[in-house]
């Protein structure tokens, strides 16, 4: 569905990613671990046309997205939650799902509201409530929400779980993986919390400055702990 060939990204003169090659397949999850600064998110922002000047290819279902905004990616079906959440904090909760819905592209319909608190049903009783006045774990169980709101065929996560209490961690790992089950959405996590990542994903791919150091599923994974003690250990 989604593919990464020779990626190179820099910012300014700087170069972050150098020859990215990945593949995300229709329906399947994939973890993108590493160190801060391995370049998950720039790797998160390359997908998306977000920011970085970028060279190689980015192809979703066969078709170069070239130079193609991020907005007219998102009518194709891909959906990112960014680092740092972006909510709308000076509306309401309802209303941020509702504008979401609105990139959902031809051919598929936006999820109801109430399917969304339905799934995220932290959400439901803050529905009036506004973005701003959310705790840190409820803005970001909003910025995903918002982002299934589209009903995307693709939803990219940047380190969701950052700065969040192990009890919200746990709520967000059940119901990410649970959405993306039932309604066949694959995933692009990157994550540092290698527990949340395994709960969510089947396929890990470590970066380690800019380059892939390591791909396989979890039990490839799990046979080569030398491997991740040196690219994730700090």
């Amino acid at each position: 569905m989604l593919e990464a060939s020779d990626l190179y990204a820099w910012y300014g003169e700087g170069q972050v990613l150098h020859g990215i090659n990945l593949k995300v397949g229709k329906g399947q999850r994939v973890a993108i671990l590493g160190r801060n600064g391995a370049g998950k998110t720039t790797l998160m922002k390359c997908v998306m046309n977000g920011g970085p000047r970028v060279a190689g290819r980015v192809t979703w279902e066969g078709q170069e997205l070239g130079t193609l905004p991020a907005f007219k990616r998102a009518r194709l079906g891909l959906a990112l939650v960014p680092e740092d959440r972006r909510i709308f904090e000076h509306v309401t909760v309802v209303e941020n799902i509702e504008m979401a819905r609105y990139a959902a592209g031809p051919g598929r319909a936006a999820v109801p509201v109430n399917e969304i608190f339905e799934r995220f049903t932290m959400l439901g009783p803050l529905a009036s409530r506004l973005g701003g006045q959310l705790s840190g774990g409820q803005q970001q169980m909003l910025a995903v929400a918002r982002a299934v709101a589209a009903r995307p065929r693709l939803l990219l996560l940047d380190e969701p779980t950052e700065g969040l209490a192990p009890v919200i961690v746990e709520q967000l790992a059940r119901d990410v993986r649970r959405t993306c089950e039932e309604s066949g959405i694959g995933l692009m996590l990157a994550e540092q919390n290698i527990w949340f990542a395994r709960q969510c994903t089947d396929y890990v791919y470590i970066l380690s400055t800019g380059c892939v150091a390591f791909e396989g599923d979890w039990a490839h994974f799990d046979s080569n702990r030398e491997t991740a003690q040196r690219f994730l250990a700090v």
